[in-house]
């Protein structure tokens, strides 16, 4: 279930950058000064300065900003963010045009987890410098590590147009693909990677699910018939077949796969997760909340088990603990959209539609293009007297549930399930 990306060279159109292994997915550092100050003006200053006084070399040396850059490159080797900054905002103080020093302020914010603010960086590097990929691929990093899938398709994708052979870009791409249900584009990207991932258990899930979904028999066979060489009899192979019948909707074969994973090893991550999702789609919600609680002793951090959990309380009538449940996924994860829509629904429910309608636009702001959220706008709007406005709103989501149903045709009907056992290193 690894999947620790290696310290590796990517060559960014001229400019080097270092793969730096972080969690599951390595971010990509800038480490070469591009600045709008040529080579030859700062060797001239610094030749003018060697007639300098002591006091004045040593002024010209500390507003120099490839000797800056290089200790702010050196600090964030050594892991001192705070040192690193200090160092990339003296070269923009000298020159506002280097576009590598907002690349790696946005590699320490990422580094620290504010995604906003290295999303607010890396844009301002990519407008100084849009010929470096690595920039656009810290920008798609950012969007898949908040599970917005969909908005980081169009950086990775052009990242690996540029780089066609960059197997963190590609695989990336293909994940990103597979979590937006665009199965074809994924089986496609995902394998020319087969030689350089072939042991790879998430790899060959995700592939075989995708080449099964796109109606690639042969590709899908061969996959899943890795996968069982690669992990044997190993729980975490049950796992992932588990996961392949949940998908698939076998519900015999999932159970059977899982409770095999779980009995081998119960502390698995994920396995207790799987199982309520399973428990949940059969309508065996006390064995889901159970195992879904399970999960969450195992990994406190992960997100959809609260949104899950939440969803269970609220079809069991348990509003209190479904409102808990679905704020404390929104703690963790502000930027998800599902736990907005399930407080909608409490609310509604209650209602209390005004709170509903608060919950509704904070949802809207992060996917104009969902059509349940026209669709409960609509319904809300329609309690509170706005006849026309709910008119609107439900037109709306009937116009784009029929666009994206013949978007459906053209790929394959059936959404994947959360899956955060591909997206998290299990600890």
């Amino acid at each position: 279930m690894r999947h620790d990306w290696p310290c590796s060279a990517l060559n960014v159109g001229g400019h080097y950058s270092r793969v730096q292994g972080l969690s599951r997915i390595g971010i990509v550092l800038i480490t070469v000064f591009t600045s709008s100050t040529s080579i030859w003006a700062l060797a001239a200053a610094r030749s003018a300065s060697a007639d300098a006084s002591p006091a004045a070399a040593s002024s010209s040396a500390d507003q120099d900003p490839e000797k800056i850059f290089a200790e702010g490159e050196a600090s964030l080797g050594k892991g001192d963010l705070d040192a690193a900054e200090r160092s990339f905002k003296r070269v923009l103080a000298i020159d506002p045009r280097a576009g590598t020093a907002y690349a790696n302020l946005g590699v320490i914010e990422m580094r620290r987890k504010h995604w906003e603010q290295a999303l607010d960086n890396l844009q301002k590097a990519e407008n100084l410098a849009p010929e470096i990929p690595g920039i656009r691929l810290n920008i798609g990093l950012i969007h898949y590590r908040q599970g917005d899938y969909r908005h980081a398709i169009p950086p990775l994708e052009s990242v690996v147009k540029d780089a066609p052979d960059s197997l963190q870009a590609r695989y990336l791409l293909g994940q990103c693909y597979f979590f937006t249900d665009r199965y074809v584009e994924a089986a496609d990207t995902l394998e020319p990677l087969w030689a350089r991932q072939s042991r790879d258990l998430n790899y060959l899930y995700v592939l075989g699910i995708s080449a099964d979904k796109a109606e690639r028999k042969e590709l899908g066979d061969r996959a899943i018939a890795r996968m069982a060489e690669v992990g044997g009899d190993s729980a975490e192979v049950h796992l992932l077949t588990g996961k392949a019948m949940l998908n698939l909707e076998a519900y015999g074969d999932a159970e059977k796969e899982l409770a095999a994973a779980a009995q081998q090893d119960p502390n698995l991550p994920f396995v207790h997760f799987n199982l309520g999702m399973l428990y949940e789609k059969n309508g065996n919600y006390d064995r889901a909340k159970t195992e879904f609680l399970k999960d969450i002793a195992l990994e406190p951090d992960v997100v959809f088990n609260y949104d899950e959990l939440g969803n269970v309380y609220f079809l069991t009538g348990n509003d209190a603990e479904a409102e808990k449940s679905y704020r404390q996924a929104l703690k963790l994860e502000p930027r998800m959209l599902t736990p907005h829509l399930g407080l909608a629904k409490v609310y509604q429910r209650q209602g209390q539609y005004e709170k509903a309608l608060a919950e509704l636009d904070a949802a809207a702001k992060l996917d104009l293009q969902s059509s349940r959220i026209h669709y409960l706008r609509g319904q809300v709007l329609l309690k509170l007297g706005r006849k026309e406005e709910a008119r609107k709103e439900i037109d709306t989501s009937v116009q784009m549930s029929s666009a994206r149903r013949e978007q459906r045709e053209k790929e394959l009907e059936g959404g994947s399930l959360p899956s955060p056992e591909l997206t998290q290193q299990p600890k």
